[in-house]
C-alpha cells in the first residue's frame, strides 16, 4: 500500500486505535512486537484486530525513530534456496503479510550464501531453509555472535538458535499409498540430488511403497531433472510421451507437480481423469490452480513459521538461551489432480 496510505492521509497511530476499536497505549504496544502478538492485558483476538486495522489503513511505524529507540534494523532476512518454487513463495507471501503492520521489511537472499553475508551483515531476525549437520558450527558460532537464527532442517538439534522441523517421509508414503489405491503404472518425477536418486527419501518412499504393493518399478516411469521448472516440464513431458505413459504421477515437490500438470494439459491429457498427479508441499499455488493440486504437507506451516520468525525479531534477546524445536506432522490434501480412488478404477 502507498506510504500515505488511504485517500493521501497518512493514518496515524490514533486512526489505528479508532479503527480497532482500542486506545492508542493497546496500538503501541501490539505494533511494537513486544510479545508476538500480544501481552498482559492483552488478548490474541485484540491483537489481531489491531494489526488487521494497521494494514486496512496503511499504517506505517516510523522506522527511523523505533532504529535509534531499539537498536533494531527493522529488517528479517530470508534465505530461500529456490526462488521459484511455491514453497518458497508461500515463505516469502506469509512473512510479508506478518510482517508488513509491524514496520519490517524482508529481504530475500537468493543464492543460499547465508553463512558468508551473515558475516558482514545484520538483520533482526533470520530464516534459512538449507541447512544440515555440516552448518551446525557455523549456525552456533552466529547465534553466540547473536544472530537469531530460525533453520529449516529435519534433524539438526536448536544450540542457539531455532529450528523448524517437518519430516517428509511419512506425507511422501501417504501421497505414493494414495495414487497405488487406484494405479500400477506410478511414474516418480523427482529433483536429481548431489547423491542421486537413492540418497533421497522421497524418491526411497516410491520405490519402497511400490515395492510393499508388488508394484515393479519400471525405470522407463522414473524421471529426474536438475533443480528448477524447466526441467521439471521437461522430464514430464517425457513420461508422459512414452508409448505406454504412466496413469499416475508421483512428484517429489509442488513445483514439480505444477510441471507436469502444465505438461499434461499441453499434451491433452486430462489430469485427474487420464492422469493423476500428486505433489509434495501443500503449497498455496497448488490449492489455489486449476485443477487444484492434490499434495502432502504440513498444516498452517507457512503463517506458524512466520509468526515464530516475527516473534524472534521484535522479542527480546533471549532466543539464543531458550531455542525452539517445532515440529509440524504432515498429512494428505486430496484435490482435483488426484481424487480418491479405490481398488475398482485400477488402472
Amino acid at each position: 500500500m502507498p506510504e500515505s496510505g488511504i485517500n493521501g492521509i497518512r493514518p496515524t497511530i490514533r486512526m489505528v486505535a479508532a479503527e480497532a476499536g482500542v486506545s492508542t497505549a493497546t496500538v503501541s504496544y501490539v505494533l511494537s512486537g513486544r510479545r508476538g502478538d500480544g501481552g498482559p492485558g492483552v488478548s490474541d483476538v485484540t491483537a489481531r484486530k489491531v494489526k488487521d486495522a494497521a494494514v486496512r489503513l496503511g499504517y506505517q511505524p516510523n522506522q527511523a525513530a523505533r532504529a535509534i529507540r531499539t537498536g533494531r534494523t527493522n529488517t528479517v532476512i530470508l534465505s530461500l534456496t529456490m526462488l521459484s518454487d511455491p514453497w518458497s513463495l508461500a515463505v516469502v507471501e506469509a512473512v510479508q503479510l506478518a510482517a508488513r503492520p509491524l514496520g519490517i521489511t524482508p529481504l530475500i537472499l537468493g543464492d543460499a550464501d547465508w553463512a558468508k553475508v551473515l558475516q558482514s551483515h545484520t538483520a533482526d531476525a533470520v530464516f534459512v531453509d538449507a541447512a544440515s549437520e555440516k552448518d551446525w558450527e557455523t549456525l552456533a558460532t552466529l547465534a553466540a555472535r547473536g544472530h537469531k537464527l530460525v533453520v529449516f532442517d529435519e534433524s539438526l538439534e536448536p544450540v542457539g538458535f531455532d529450528v523448524i522441523r517437518s519430516g517428509s517421509r511419512p506425507g511422501c508414503d501417504l501421497a505414493v499409498r494414495h495414487l497405488l489405491r487406484g494405479h500400477r503404472k506410478v511414474a516418480c518425477l523427482t529433483a536429481v540430488g548431489p547423491g542421486g536418486f537413492a540418497a533421497s527419501q522421497r524418491y526411497r518412499a516410491y520405490t519402497e511403497n511400490l515395492e510393499a504393493a508388488g508394484v515393479a518399478v519400471n525405470p522407463e516411469y522414473v524421471a529426474g531433472f536438475e533443480r528448477g521448472t524447466a526441467g521439471a516440464y521437461a522430464a514430464a513431458t517425457q513420461l508422459l510421451s512414452l508409448p505406454e505413459p504412466p496413469t499416475a504421477i508421483y512428484a517429489t515437490s509442488d513445483y514439480a507437480a505444477v510441471s507436469a500438470i502444465n505438461a499434461a494439459q499441453r499434451l491433452g491429457f486430462t489430469v485427474g481423469g487420464d492422469i493423476d498427479i500428486i505433489g509434495v508441499g501443500n503449497t498455496v499455488e497448488g490449492e489455489q490452480m486449476s485443477p487444484s493440486l492434490s499434495s502432502v504437507g504440513p498444516v498452517d506451516f507457512f503463517d506458524k513459521v512466520a509468526r515464530l520468525l516475527l516473534e524472534r525479531a521484535m522479542g527480546p534477546d533471549a532466543g539464543v538461551d531458550r531455542p525452539r524445536v517445532l515440529d509440524f506432522p504432515w498429512q494428505l490434501f486430496v484435490r482435483e489432480s488426484a481424487p480418491l480412488r479405490g481398488p475398482g478404477t485400477m488402472n
